[in-house]
């Protein structure tokens, strides 16, 4: 429930708007300037206030219609009846919300016949400390990695029945998961992330006649995207060394020393009770869960091959090619549904659960979902406005005044982060970045454009607009990965966000500072990766601290 106190906050944070957009007219453009950041940040700080990432999201969305539309009253008709309602029902984010939904039902079926159980009991042989229950979230979060959403769904549900039994804070299971997630599909040779990536370069390599296939030329940046790797390196040292520093330490000693997995207050965006609801049976066989997860990756898999080879036609395609044309959101709702329903069939079959049971399994796993999925769909509401408002156009304008050839990596890799963190979505700051900063790189660095895609700077700048959308994702609380993550780890929003950022931050900061900036003082590649190495390890030898039992 919402305070006095906090209510007066929120009409503190709606003051911007009834002022900026009291004077306007109803659906009047907004020029990029320091107004068009205003909704993000608005959410963003309401969230960390409030601790109330629904109610932010709202707020920063009807602010934003507010000052497009000139008026209090249109400015929330048209949150209702145009933003919230355009954003569900654009295709790509339906098909996330049913796919969200449905997996939720398949692990609700999973819980309640045993399997995550048993799932439990098997890994229990092999993962028998704190330290291996960590290293075998981080090791299934990169096995799966041919998109960041399944990795986050499955990785978090599958594991935080184990974490929890070893005491691993929830906090640092979202941060495991998160972390494992898009670093992990971005650095893939193959995955929904590296193909997105090459076809954005398409058309800039078209427009400057560059002959290189733009596969090749994001195989040759994987080595230059920093924190992404960086931010792996960081997970093993974190692990191995068992040293944790800001609020992660007092999360983890927390949970080690009295089992509370979740901090007192803690509002966790799913609820695992209502899964619990429906388990009345004493079955704790592993392969009630393991078949249907191994059956969504096997059926996301085989739907990404063949819906490319269908829309390619007849012929000897590539599999980059295959990959490039397949439909990842028909394929993902496949995966999970197809999964519920192998789930309920073995659960009835094997007589563990009435169908009249399963389904009450399968449905108290959707309703679980159900405030995750609200969050979503606020989160790519917000992302619209900013698009209206031009928020990306602004922050561009902002760095395009102080490029240069040896600060393009670093200076990009600031804007990104600007970017991705505002607007909560990393894939919308890549569409927005390359074909805007990779002319820019060829026009600034004044060579033959063939030549240009094999410069390490160009190469640097390209990895810089991917690392940088995924470190503002990962600090923003508005980021629809961050909140599936703490879905998926059943972990309060805000928490996650809060043990994660200083986290991402310590790995962003030396990724530009020796990374970025290195580069663009002509630092080889091996001399900047074992130099950002040895810091992380430093860092945690002088600065982390153990955890107690």
């Amino acid at each position: 429930m919402l305070g006095l106190n906090q209510f007066g906050i929120i009409l503190v944070f709606l003051l911007p708007g009834l002022v900026l957009g009291s004077t306007g007219e109803p659906g009047s453009a907004v020029d990029p300037s320091w107004v068009s950041i205003l909704p993000p940040l608005v959410a963003i700080a309401l969230a960390l206030v409030t601790r109330q990432a629904h109610l932010a999201l709202f707020v920063g969305v009807w602010l934003g219609a507010v000052m497009l539309n000139g008026g209090i009253i249109s400015g929330l008709t048209t949150t209702l009846d145009t933003y919230i309602v355009e954003s569900i029902t654009d295709k790509g984010h339906a098909s996330i919300l049913v796919f969200t939904l449905a997996f939720g039902g398949l692990i609700g079926v999973i819980s309640a016949n045993g399997g995550m159980k048993g799932m439990v009991k098997m890994a229990a042989r092999y993962a028998t400390s704190n330290k291996r229950g960590q290293l075998a979230t981080m090791a299934m979060g990169i096995l799966i990695f041919f998109d960041d959403y399944a990795n986050t769904l499955l990785v978090g549900n599958m594991m935080r029945p184990f974490t929890d039994s070893a005491r691993i804070s929830r906090e640092k299971l979202s941060y495991l998961v998160d972390s494992t997630a898009a670093p992990v599909a971005s650095l893939a040779v193959i995955s929904t992330w590296s193909i997105f990536q090459m076809s954005l370069l398409d058309a800039p390599f078209a427009q400057f006649g560059i002959t290189e296939n733009p596969y090749f030329t994001f195989l040759k940046s994987i080595p230059y995207s920093f924190y992404c790797i960086l931010t792996l390196v960081f997970m093993v040292m974190n692990i191995l060394t068992a040293r944790e520093f800001g609020p992660m330490h007092s999360a983890e000693q927390r949970a080690r020393r009295t089992g509370e997995v979740l901090a007192p207050g803690a509002q966790p965006l799913s609820d695992p009770t209502l899964m619990a609801e429906g388990t009345k049976t004493g079955a704790t066989h592993w392969s009630n869960a393991l078949v249907p997860v191994l059956l969504v990756i096997v059926v996301t898999a085989l739907g990404l091959f063949f819906t490319g080879k269908e829309a390619l036609g007849p012929g000897s395609h590539s599999l980059r090619e295959i990959i490039g044309e397949a439909d990842p959101y028909a394929t993902i709702i496949w995966s999970a549904c197809l999964s519920g329903m192998a789930a309920i069939l073995m659960t009835v079959t094997r007589r563990i659960l009435s169908l009249n049971g399963a389904m009450e399994a399968w449905i108290n796993g959707v309703r679980s979902m159900v405030m995750a999925c609200v969050i979503l769909v606020l989160a790519w509401t917000i992302g619209r406005i900013c698009a209206d408002m031009k928020t990306a156009e602004f922050l561009v304008g902002i760095s395009a005044d102080v490029l240069s050839p040896s600060l393009l990596p670093l200076i990009t890799f600031l804007t990104a982060a600007a970017i991705s963190f505002s607007t909560g979505s990393s894939w919308a700051t890549m569409s927005i970045l390359v074909p805007v900063v990779v002319p820019m790189a060829v026009q600034l660095m004044n060579i033959e454009a063939n030549m240009v895609v094999h410069d390490p700077i160009f190469l640097s700048t390209f990895a810089a607009i991917l690392s940088g959308s995924v470190f503002g994702d990962h600090c923003s609380p508005i980021s629809d990965t961050t909140i599936l993550s703490s879905t998926a780890s059943c972990a309060d929003h805000i928490d996650h966000v809060r043990t994660q950022m200083p986290y991402a931050v310590t790995v962003a900061v030396i990724a530009m500072l020796v990374g970025y900036a290195g580069i663009g003082l002509n630092l080889s590649l091996p001399v900047i990766l074992l130099v950002s190495i040895a810091l992380l390890a430093v860092l945690f030898q002088f600065y982390g601290r153990p955890v107690s039992d």
